[in-house]
């Protein structure tokens, strides 16, 4: 006898509308309806409320008058206040990783930069890996302080509309940027690895910027 299927608890409903905004899914200023998305997981609104509940103490999701709840839109002065963190964040995390890598764990990140340059023209191919080097280097920080709040800033960068990986010729120069960071580990100078991962992040603020302008018209 086939074990009865579990319906999404508010978890796992969580999970899944995290992915959807992630993924564009559910765009900034989407409105979500507890009875719509009861209905297309075939669930109670409990779980539905728990799920929209933790999305909101994130910041992910906010209520407007008449709308009810939304997807959090951030406006340009949080998107350049989210960017700051992640220059410091990120720069510290270069730092670390370049004290406490070992020679494998390089050679690990010099592998991954060099199969991402085959994704320079599938931006959604190249912005999953770009997450996951990011994330590697969060992990060679070997600070799990540092990388809670990595992991919070994590979940706050899904607001951000689009992927500037799109832009022309930003996929290529942003592989450059990664590499700069990985020489500079490599030679285990965490002032030159800070310095190169803080004007990744600025440059790709840069982008953004341009982007939201394009969206924009």
């Amino acid at each position: 006898m086939s074990k009865k299927q579990e319906k999404p608890s508010g978890s796992s409903v969580y999970d899944m509308l995290l992915d959807a905004i992630d993924c564009g899914d559910l765009s900034p200023g989407s409105r979500l309806r507890e009875v719509e998305i009861a209905e297309r997981f075939g669930i109670s609104r409990t779980p539905v409320r728990e799920a929209l509940k933790r999305l909101e103490q994130q910041g992910l999701v906010t209520h407007e008058p008449h709308h009810g709840a939304v997807v959090t839109v951030l406006d340009y002065r949080e998107v350049g206040e989210l960017y700051l963190v992640r220059e410091v964040m990120e720069g510290t995390a270069a730092r670390l990783a370049a004290l406490h890598a070992t020679d494998v764990e390089i050679n690990v990140l010099r592998e991954m930069v060099e199969a991402d340059r085959e994704f320079t023209d599938n931006p959604g191919e190249l912005m999953r890996r770009n997450k996951l080097f990011h994330r590697q280097i969060h992990l060679l920080a070997r600070n799990r302080f540092l990388d809670d709040l990595l992991e919070n800033m994590r979940v706050s960068l899904v607001l951000l509309a689009g992927t500037t990986l799109a832009i022309q010729n930003r996929g290529a120069q942003s592989l450059d940027e990664h590499q700069e960071i990985v020489d500079a580990i490599a030679r285990r100078d965490p002032d030159a690895a800070e310095k190169a991962a803080r004007a990744h992040i600025n440059n790709a603020y840069r982008a953004r910027i341009r982007l939201q302008a394009e969206l924009e018209q």
